[in-house]
């Protein structure tokens, strides 16, 4: 049963662009580069939320895997730790210390 890997990560508005596109070009390409089997790829949601001072970017990567095994092969025997790469953690405000580990029990899609 596929595994989805969910992480989130908030970073400032001033650094949100910079961030999104160092996740694009680097990380997701170092991550493919690692060729894991199971791996079947990563989604990007962003979300800008005002808090009437200053704005805080909210991400959230959602990995899919074959199953547990395989995110223990990307992750290691703590898979629940956050894979975060120090170039990210200089962008970012905040981040989740672990990732969240859900089964896929069904996945619809329309058109």
């Amino acid at each position: 049963m596929p595994i989805n890997r969910i992480w989130h990560g908030w970073t400032s508005q001033g650094n949100a662009d910079t961030y999104e596109t160092l996740l694009r070009d680097v990380v997701f390409a170092e991550i493919e580069a690692k060729k894991i089997t199971g791996y079947r790829g990563i989604e990007l949601l962003r979300c800008d939320h005002g808090n009437g001072t200053e704005t805080e970017v909210e991400f959230i990567t959602i990995m899919t895997f074959d199953s547990l095994q395989s995110v223990i092969d990307f992750q290691g025997p703590d898979y629940q730790t956050a894979y975060v790469p120090d170039s990210a953690q200089q962008l970012l405000k905040r981040w989740d210390k672990t990732s969240g580990h859900f089964e896929v029990r069904e996945k619809r899609q329309y058109g």
